[in-house]
């Protein structure tokens, strides 16, 4: 008749830990630093945005998210004061 349906099996603690930390010759290989990355940005800081839609607008900056290299920015459309969140690369500090 049809085919089974047949549930995946789940991995364990240890082998998911062996997928993501990897063993070398028995010994546990600690996982790489993680480096931050270095930026020009602080809260507050004027900044002109440089490439999309917004380009050649200017804001402040009400947000940075380091782990996604992201900067939420002010900028002021019709009078009022919209958050964009933008790339690290596609905005300048004036």
């Amino acid at each position: 008749m049809g085919a089974e349906k047949t549930r995946p099996t789940a991995l364990t603690r240890r082998e998911v830990d062996n997928i993501i930390r990897p063993h070398v010759e028995g010994v546990e290989v600690a996982p790489a630093k993680r480096r931050m990355p270095t930026h020009e940005f602080e809260v507050n800081d004027t900044v002109q945005i440089k490439t999309g839609p917004f380009a050649t607008f200017s804001g402040h900056v009400a947000e940075i998210n380091e782990d996604q290299l992201k900067v939420k920015v002010l900028v002021d459309i019709f009078g009022r004061e919209t958050p964009v969140e933008l790339d690290f690369t596609q905005v300048t500090k004036l």
